[in-house]
């Protein structure tokens, strides 16, 4: 399916730039297809086969995707490594994956077994070195066998609860996928900058039909917020993509003001649910409208989002609607249907779902349920048939008895005039079992704000049981390799501090 596309595209759109690399060239579709087509000569020469594993411990470059395109011809499936991920996690990824050949940089390497099959490549500064030691110059290889069940790539989940879980994606859901995520905001032959690295699902799973467009992929070594706003203005990009974390960054450029971003057309922000500050802000200073994505690595990174012209209610406390092709619904602990406004476990049904956990038939068996995702977020579901996250299965706490849904009150709380951004953290309690405790960013440094001011703030509005009983004046919320918020981090810190 990946090889037929990039095919197509190298006939239809030529010389046109598929990849625009921050060091200074850029790859035309032509010459992306000739040069994975003798990538994949060398693998093959290397041993490897339809069925075999290739896994990439590479930074987000045009070498990764070279490499995946490459693989993808001969029918070899590639499991990617968040470059931003340590040496103890990149010899978890390995263990799960036992893959036949790895191509990693000198730089990714730190714990990759020294026994195990590695080729070693240098980053190129010109098209002219672009992998220079794994092509088979002129070699073109034979066409594959159709097979939508084919295997193609493994996404690893960020392990937040534990150790990283690979979805495996075949030709099937890869071409769903395709036909599902090409909304009107992206444009037609467009330009596109990825905002996670090539490792993750929001890029290896949206390749195909990002290339069946003829869009222009603006690669960046390491996300940055300047140079986003740079390329959006220089190539008048209609889509400013990201989480949550990311736009906030965005808009903290120092002379956002000054950059002409009128070709903006939509905010979209994945990764789950965006602080209702952040939404205000963010669709005042791009004005544009905001939509609010949730999906998953099992998912595709295809779910639930808010509508572009989603009312003030929706844009600001909720995740929206099924998508497409979608279908969600919300389980009680006994597996029933849960009623309007309670709150349960969220199942999504898509065609996009992964096939499988790699090497997990436990796991696969577990989260995959007659054809229904299990996600472990718990939600509820209003007279709207909007739906709105209540936080983890594994991130409710009780109190006194009571259950807390830590999103649910951060919806509420983080509305506050004075707050940036806020989590609710549960903390040992020898009397009550689990306190509260929001961790706040103020809207400004200076802003004096107390868990009164909270408490107050949240009275009429939640459950006395629900409100924080302590407060933490922070700078910034800390992040995972994703940018997402680091829970977990927070917690631990409560943790030793009452040690």
């Amino acid at each position: 399916m990946l090889p037929e596309i990039v095919k197509t595209a190298a006939s239809i759109f030529e010389n046109k730039i598929a990849v625009d690399c921050e060091n200074g060239f850029s790859l035309s579709y032509k010459d992306l297809d000739i040069i994975s087509d003798e990538v994949s000569g060398a693998l093959l020469k290397r041993g490897l086969k339809e069925g075999s594993l290739i896994l990439l411990s590479l930074p987000t470059s045009v070498e990764y995707l070279i490499v995946y395109v490459a693989a993808s011809k001969i029918g070899v499936i590639t499991a990617g490594v968040n470059p931003r991920l340590q040496a103890l996690e990149r010899k978890s990824i390995f263990e799960i994956t036992e893959p036949d050949l790895v191509i990693s940089t000198t730089e990714l390497l730190d714990g990759i077994p020294s026994d195990s099959y590695v080729e070693v490549i240098e980053l190129a500064e010109s098209r002219e070195k672009l992998l220079s030691e794994l092509r088979d110059i002129s070699f073109s290889p034979e066409k594959l066998v159709e097979n939508l069940d084919r295997p193609v790539c493994v996404c690893f989940t960020s392990g937040s609860t534990g150790t990283p879980k690979g979805a495996l994606f075949t030709n099937k859901e890869l071409l769903a996928i395709e036909k599902m995520d090409t909304e009107g905001i992206w444009g037609s032959g467009g330009h596109l900058i990825p905002s996670t690295a090539f490792a993750h699902v929001g890029s290896m799973t949206k390749l195909p039909w990002q290339l069946s467009k003829g869009v222009t992929l603006h690669i960046l070594d390491r996300w940055n917020a300047q140079r986003v706003l740079e390329l959006v203005e220089a190539h008048k990009i209609s889509a400013v993509a990201g989480v949550s974390a990311q736009i906030a960054l965005l808009l903290k450029v120092d002379n956002f003001e000054n950059y002409d971003l009128g070709c903006v057309k939509a905010i979209v922000a994945g990764g789950g649910p965006s602080p209702p500050s952040l939404v205000i802000k963010a669709k005042e200073k791009f004005n544009a409208p905001y939509s609010i994505r949730y999906s998953s690595t099992e998912s595709g990174g295809i779910g639930l989002a808010t509508s572009l012209e989603a009312t003030l209610e929706e844009s600001l406390h909720t995740i929206g609607k099924p998508r497409l092709g979608v279908e969600a619904k919300i389980l009680d602990e006994e597996g029933r249907p849960t009623k309007t406004g309670e709150v349960g476990e969220l199942f999504l049904k898509t065609p996009s779902s992964m096939d499988s956990y790699w090497h997990d038939s436990e796991n696969t068996k577990k989260f995959l349920v007659d054809g229904w995702l299990k996600t472990e977020d718990l939600a509820r579901k209003d007279d709207q048939g909007l739906f709105r996250l209540a936080g983890r299965t594994n991130e409710m706490f009780i109190r006194g008895g009571y259950n807390v849904h830590p999103q649910e009150v951060e919806s509420v709380l983080s509305t506050h005039p004075k707050i940036e951004q806020m989590v609710l953290i549960p903390k040992p309690h020898r009397t009550l079992g689990e306190i509260g405790v929001a961790f706040v960013v103020p809207a400004r440094p200076e802003e004096d704000l107390t868990l009164e001011d909270l408490v107050e703030f949240g009275k009429g509005k939640l459950a006395k049981y629900k409100l924080p009983e302590e407060i933490s004046i922070i700078d910034e919320l800390p992040l995972k390799n994703g940018f997402k918020i680091d829970r977990l981090s927070l917690r631990n810190s409560l943790l030793i501090e009452g040690a």
